[in-house]
């Protein structure tokens, strides 16, 4: 594929679009004549046709689940219904200003109280939810500050350590670290479930607490959650569920019932937001009675004096405080909001049976296809994982060399080498909104690479071929990143 020009490339001096721009505003009467710029600087020099084209180049270039099968195990890469988007843009949304008074938000708050106690009902969590976390790691720090800040406040500070497994999101345990608390990492049995020896002989007198992903990252239901859950708490310490895989589980069962004590939730995934390189995101907190008084403020709550209406609620003298500047990603709670609506409670159930549905005809199928599964005598929850290690040790063909490969046939990669406790493995995550036509060619393309990789491992390693660049060093990339343009002069 030949190389597309920059912009820059095609600046020519003295040309310009034609476009309006709006009048510019007064500068400041004390600005130094020093700062004052009466041209721009460094800009390209373009007409309008050369933008409109550069940036539709751009735009077919990018990979999103608006086009291409985006398979990303553990991020929850689904369609994102419309009606979530231009709900969430209606005028009263979009101009209404953060600072704006209660008074005048009421639209906004009443939908965003609603949604707490809808998250709420969900999930099981009694003592309430916050919608303030931007993200979900941040919803992560929020859960387990609220853990430690429980801990304090009773005087028990000598509770400091939280117990992660060790298939656990690399999240989980910097985030106990971030909270000033120490890791202690248990195992995983070989049939996926946590080993309650081991959890066992870690429970004493500094454990403040646990983390769990509920199915886990290796897309199986922990069976033993709830007597995990007494020894727990049988310790003095609490629960925390990471909700990174909600998805699955919607509506079928709920991690309060389960015996957790905070839950975070990435909106973005579970309840529908675009999400693709990073953002954006919302990682509301959920709590159970306990640790309702350290919930992050503000919260939205009815009116105290009986008069109809809604405040956002700041006085808890014990809250862990404010996460943002705000009250969270207001476009990712609406489309939640609209999203969760438009399900209702059948249609949450129906998120996770075809969800899992789907992971499962595509874990049996790419069994048949030859692939080994991580996990074989279990049932996928929402996810499942391939490990190549086989291919690997017979023709040195990799997770990576499997999924540059996909590249060229249209559909992303799955999340590769992760969790880290699976040699090569490829974490595979359908979602709910794709169709077996969808689901049955990319067993078609597996089968295809699977026989390329045995038949031509040295051809099979060259890809991709089709995408907008070739075969990048991916390390190299992060630790040499360099975006900026410096002309033919400056190279």
């Amino acid at each position: 594929m030949a190389r597309s020009m920059l912009i820059f490339e095609h600046s020519r001096p003295g040309r310009s679009a034609a476009a309006q721009m709006p009048p510019p505003c007064a500068l400041p009467d004390d600005l130094p004549d020093a700062l004052r710029r009466t041209t721009p600087i460094g800009l390209p020099e373009v007409s309008e046709m050369d933008v409109v084209r550069h940036y539709t180049s751009l735009s077919q270039k990018n990979f999103s689940i608006d086009t291409n099968f985006y398979p990303l195990g553990s991020c929850t890469m689904k369609y994102n219904p419309r009606a979530c988007n231009s709900l969430a843009m209606l005028d009263g949304f979009l101009d209404r200003h953060p600072c704006a008074p209660e008074s005048l938000s009421q639209g906004f708050l009443a939908c965003m109280h609603e949604l707490q106690d809808m998250l709420a009902d969900v999930t099981g969590m009694r003592g309430g939810v916050s919608l303030t976390p931007m993200a979900g790691a941040q919803g992560e720090f929020a859960g387990v500050a609220m853990i430690m800040a429980y801990h304090r406040h009773r005087n028990d500070t000598a509770r400091t350590e939280i117990i992660v497994p060790d298939a656990a999101h690399g999240t989980n345990p910097a985030s106990a670290t971030m909270c000033g608390a120490s890791v202690r990492e248990i195992p995983t049995l070989a049939d996926g479930d946590i080993d309650l020896d081991a959890l066992q002989a870690v429970l004493g007198p500094h454990t403040a607490g646990i983390m769990l992903t509920n199915p886990s990252t290796i897309g199986v239901f922990e069976r033993r959650i709830q007597e995990i859950a007494r020894r727990v708490h049988a310790a003095g310490g609490l629960l925390y569920y990471d909700g990174a895989n909600l998805n699955a589980i919607l509506g079928k069962v709920r991690p309060g019932d389960m015996g957790f004590d905070a839950i975070h939730m990435n909106l973005h995934k579970t309840f529908s937001t675009p999400h693709g390189g990073g953002g954006p995101g919302a990682g509301a907190v959920g709590v159970s009675e306990r640790l309702q008084p350290f919930l992050p403020i503000p919260i939205v709550e009815k009116r105290a004096d009986g008069r109809y209406g809604y405040v956002r609620k700041k006085d808890r003298p014990l809250s862990i405080g404010r996460l943002s500047a705000f009250a969270g990603n207001a476009g990712v709670l609406l489309r939640a909001y609209i999203y969760a609506r438009m399900l209702g409670g059948a249609g949450m159930r129906r998120v996770a049976e075809y969800a899992t549905l789907n992971a499962n005809y595509l874990a049996v199928e790419l069994r048949k296809a030859g692939f080994t599964l991580a996990y074989p005598a279990r049932r996928a929850s929402h996810e499942f994982i391939v490990t190549v290690a086989p291919q690997k040790k017979t023709s040195g063909v990799t997770a990576l060399d499997f999924s540059k490969a996909l590249l060229d046939h249209g559909i992303h990669a799955p999340t590769n080498y992760f969790p880290l406790l699976v040699p090569e493995c490829l974490l595979i995550e359908p979602t709910e909104t794709e169709s077996k036509d969808t689901l049955d060619h990319f067993v078609a393309v597996m089968r295809t690479l699977l026989q390329q990789a045995q038949s031509d491992p040295t051809e099979f390693k060259q890809a991709p071929r089709t995408t907008p660049v070739r075969r990048l060093d991916d390390v190299k990339a992060v630790k040499e990143l360099d975006v900026a343009w410096r002309g033919p002069a400056a190279a």
